[in-house]
């Protein structure tokens, strides 16, 4: 065994400090009120869809896509900037900006208002995972970071809960206490309950903020200089993801470069007119103000497919600049078969979680005679119980079975995405109130066992300098995958058959057949890219002599 193994060794055998777990716990904290901001939109969907006559393919759309493709987008150039720079001053940064846009969506009064302070709400909370991922790898050896990355992870079970209970006793006090809105404002309900969430997370930034930043890989003993120019990176990688000023990276890079690029892009908006134009007719609010800036008659597209093909468009940019400049990035994360197949895997198990968690709610007080705030007292509390359980114990079920095979943590991603299906039918068919709550309980906490391990999954196939752009990429196959399409999907489905939120969520189940044949293929790969790291990032052209650590 060499001097460095040991020395790795040696480090991977220390106690984890207390501060370690003290930054952990404020770290849930964090993420917790993440979700809290993210997921209360459930249990306010019904009032929004009346107040402001939109119907449940909007909502879908408001939930996912329009949060997830900035939310996506920006934590790609966020996810740098979490490899390079302060990244406990990034995630006090992020926080008081969402926030400050949660409490926005408050004051909306039409659709337009209210999508563009969600899409605020999703760049800032791009700032917080790639943060915490890299924080935590810094903070916790190896042997337990699966388990730090499902306890970090827990805050969103518990944050989605919180919400649905807050939300609704919010709601039903305020609408009793003002049935024609409050006398000053004239807000109603679902708007107080928006500024009452967003409030608090100005006075937690200040917290935060006196968090210690660790060095950077001395865990694993790979201690990593600071980066003198941290905000070089992170401007050149937002240069390649925004458009229009992707075609001037583009074209840096060559005409054949820029010719491929504008190909990409225009395809990307034929596709999105063509699923339009198959789908339903008309255009969307972003759309139809481009048109009229540009005083030009656009064909018709609508804005889930309009923000999905710049998504996707801008994710190929990102991707191309990423293999000119850092290759051996590239290589361990895009160009790694083992690293696609899991994230894209795990982003087939958000897709029916974040369907069904997000439309739980609505569906409930569609179908069953409860107030709202019983709704999320039940509802809430059962899925915070269920993910709170099932991502805990999933991540030590990961650890202890990586301990026995390098793919293990990839059977219990697997698990994730097939052991929640039966209930999940059964769940969304059964018209007993009880019954749904047990098995609210039951799909949430099965569903949840696999993201610590698609989380310690991804960041063990890259180096520590590399965990930011690892973890960023991760989180574009939850979003773009799983965010972005499948709460629309369901909600699409749902507004043609007459608002039928059961046939909705069900129609998700169809993408289970895609994530085994990826997730198969990832327990193939795994094993071998995991042994296998240092020596591709080397053969990638990655200076020195370095190590990775699982």
């Amino acid at each position: 065994m060499s001097d460095d193994t040991n020395d790795q060794a040696g480090h991977e055998d220390q106690p984890v400090p207390p501060y370690s777990w003290y930054a952990l716990s404020v770290l849930v904290l964090i993420y917790v009120l993440n979700f809290i901001d993210r997921q209360i939109l459930s249990i306010l969907a019904n009032d929004i869809k009346a107040d402001l006559g939109v119907d449940d393919a909007y909502l879908g759309f408001l939930y996912g896509t329009a949060f997830a493709i900035f939310y996506a987008l920006f934590g790609i150039p966020l996810g740098k900037l979490a490899d390079s720079w302060k990244r406990v001053r990034l995630m006090t940064i992020g926080l008081t900006l969402w926030s400050a846009m949660t409490a926005v969506s408050g004051f909306a009064r039409d659709a337009a208002t209210l999508t563009v302070a969600r899409i605020g709400v999703g760049v800032g909370e791009a700032t917080a995972s790639p943060s915490a991922y890299s924080l935590i790898s810094d903070w916790f050896p190896a042997r337990l970071r699966a388990t730090a990355l499902a306890i970090y992870s827990s805050g969103l079970y518990i944050g989605g809960g919180v919400s649905l209970a807050i939300g609704g006793v919010i709601v039903d006090n305020w609408n009793k206490a003002f049935p024609d809105g409050d006398p000053y404002f004239g807000l109603a309900g679902w708007q107080a309950a928006f500024i009452a969430v967003g409030v608090p997370g100005l006075l937690l930034a200040m917290w935060v903020v006196t968090l210690r930043e660790p060095v950077r890989g001395a865990i694993d003993g790979l201690p990593t200089p600071e980066d003198p120019h941290p905000f070089r990176g992170f401007m050149r990688e937002l240069y390649t993801v925004i458009p229009p000023f992707t075609f001037v990276g583009a074209a840096a890079r060559g005409a054949g470069a820029l010719a491929i690029n504008v190909a990409v892009f225009l395809g990307a908006l034929a596709a999105a007119h063509v699923v339009t134009s198959l789908l339903q007719s008309g255009e969307g609010i972003i759309w139809a103000a481009l048109g009229s800036v540009l005083g030009l008659a656009l064909p018709a597209i609508t804005d889930q497919w309009l923000l999905l093909a710049i998504g996707y468009y801008s994710v190929f940019c990102w991707a191309s600049a990423l293999r000119q400049r850092d290759y051996p990035t590239f290589m361990l994360t895009w160009g790694s078969p083992a690293f696609l197949c899991t994230i894209l895997g795990y982003g087939t198990v958000a897709f029916m979680a974040y369907s069904a968690s997000y439309w739980g709610a609505p569906y409930a007080e569609r179908v069953f005679d409860v107030s709202k705030a019983e709704l999320g007292f039940w509802l809430g509390g059962g899925g915070a119980a269920g993910g709170f359980l099932g991502v805990i114990l999933g991540g030590r079920m990961a650890d202890y079975l990586y301990t026995r095979t390098s793919g293990g943590r990839i059977w219990v991603v697997l698990f994730g995405l097939l052991s929640p299906i039966p209930f999940a039918i059964i769940q969304y068919t059964t018209d007993i109130w009880p019954l749904f709550l047990a098995l609210n309980v039951v799909v949430g906490a099965l569903a949840a066992s696999a993201l610590g391990a698609a989380a310690a999954s991804s960041q063990a196939l890259v180096l520590p300098r590399m965990r930011g752009t690892a973890t960023a990429t991760f989180f574009l196959a939850t979003t773009l995958v799983g965010l972005a399409l499948g709460p629309y999907m369901a909600g699409y489905v749902s507004a043609q058959n007459d608002g039928d939120l059961s046939a909705g969520v069900l129609s998700t189940l169809w993408i289970t057949p895609i994530g085994m044949v990826l997730l198969m293929s990832a327990l193939r790969l795994v094993p071998k890219a995991n042994a296998t790291v240092v020596e591709r990032a080397v053969a990638a052209g990655e200076p020195g002599r370095m190590q990775a650590a699982s």
